[in-house]
């Protein structure tokens, strides 16, 4: 197992498996991704971060060199996830579109948002080389064109496509830094 690998497992086994939300953050630590787990935040997580069984992943939405943080809120009760979820992906959804390229309806309920665990699952040294534009740029040029491919030639989807669109905010924005 590389040595990143194995960081990434050591750091994954430290977030809750607790039902819940959570959140998958970039090498800035913005949320783009929110999902719920009924089965356990971090099983959940590594499938996405190992693209096991993972929609997002397979289709091409998250590029998981991407993945520097992952955000997690537990909670005790199943009837509690959705309204969770509807209102933090509601919030930073209106921050930056989030990668998911879904909208879900403002809830009715405010939930009490409980506290957040942050895990790191990249080094340091490793989030501070991916940051240089000369990198990043290009990592999303790529996966602007993956997800294009994928839904020309596999699936022509509106949730694909609104997963386009934040995709091609980060581009600009990643352009702009480049130069």
């Amino acid at each position: 197992m590389s040595r990143a690998l194995a960081f990434r497992s050591e750091a994954l086994s430290a977030l809750t498996n607790e039902i819940g939300v959570y959140a998958l953050c970039d090498l800035d630590g913005q949320p783009i991704y929110v999902g719920q787990s009924v089965d356990g935040i971090r099983n959940r997580v590594r499938r996405h971060l190992t693209s096991a069984r993972s929609d997002v992943i397979a289709n091409r939405q998250i590029d998981v060199w991407e993945i520097a943080f992952v955000w997690a809120w537990p909670v005790a009760n199943t009837q509690d996830v959705q309204p969770l979820e509807d209102a933090i992906f509601n919030h930073f959804d209106a921050e930056q579109r989030l990668m998911n390229g879904k909208s879900l309806a403002p809830s009715l309920l405010t939930p009490d948002w409980p506290e957040r665990q942050e895990v790191q699952v990249i080094e340091e040294a490793d989030r501070q080389l991916r940051l240089d534009p000369a990198q990043r740029l290009p990592r999303q040029i790529q996966q602007y064109n993956l997800l294009v491919d994928y839904i020309l030639n596999v699936k022509d989807a509106d949730h694909l496509k609104l997963s386009l669109d934040a995709h091609f905010r980060r581009l600009v924005k990643y352009h702009e830094t480049f130069l």
